[in-house]
């Protein structure tokens, strides 16, 4: 058996599969998911459309994909972020901040994060995902409350999720088709105003 010959092979489809979701990303990040169809990534990828079906499947699976490369693009944001050293209220701000300029720089990846595709593989890996990020913010919480400079009631990672869900919710206006988005001047006075509301609430009395 011509084992290298079989290697090339995999190589070149694993490459055709890469190429097929980078450019469904990239029509996602331009247009929105709604311009995420075979046909247009088939075209941007110049593949037959048969192709995307083998290598990836139909648009369900590559939203999946696409979902997948979006969480790993905010994990680095937020993982920057946790690495930076500063003071609890200092690392916080900064969380929050990160979380933020991810969903203003990709805001169309962010969308499909906070509402992501009706698919059980999608929505169990996005979910796995997400809880790593906000272990990670729960755990930013335990140090402040070791530290003295926290004082809550709740449970860490009741509050990290609250948080989350607080930040994509403000985000989230911006989608609303209403006198109720916000321009970004608008959008960035309900953020600040979270993040004082956050940190007066945590914030252990003297």
């Amino acid at each position: 058996m011509d084992t290298s010959a079989g290697t090339r092979t995999q190589r070149r489809a694993a490459a055709t599969r890469q190429s097929i979701v980078q450019a469904a990303k990239d029509i996602l990040a331009t247009h929105g998911s709604a311009a995420l169809t075979i046909e247009a990534v088939a075209d941007r990828a110049d593949v037959a459309v048969q192709t995307i079906y083998n290598r990836v499947g139909g648009r369900s699976a590559l939203l999946v994909a696409v979902a997948e490369l979006a969480m790993l693009e905010n994990r680095e944001y937020m993982d920057t972020a946790y690495a930076t050293p500063g003071t609890i209220e200092e690392r916080l701000l900064l969380t929050a901040s990160s979380y933020t300029r991810f969903a203003l720089e990709r805001p169309h990846e962010f969308r499909l994060l906070v509402e992501p595709p009706d698919h059980p593989e999608a929505l169990t890996r996005i979910a796995e995902l997400i809880q790593e990020q906000n272990n990670k913010l729960a755990a930013t919480i335990r140090d402040g409350i070791a530290e003295g400079v926290l004082s809550v009631d709740e449970d860490p990672e009741v509050l990290a999720t609250a948080l989350w869900a607080m930040w994509n919710g403000i985000l989230s206006l911006g989608w609303r088709a209403d006198p109720l988005r916000p321009d970004r001047e608008r959008l960035q006075q309900l953020l600040d105003a979270a993040a004082g509301t956050m940190l007066v609430g945590l914030r252990a009395r003297t």
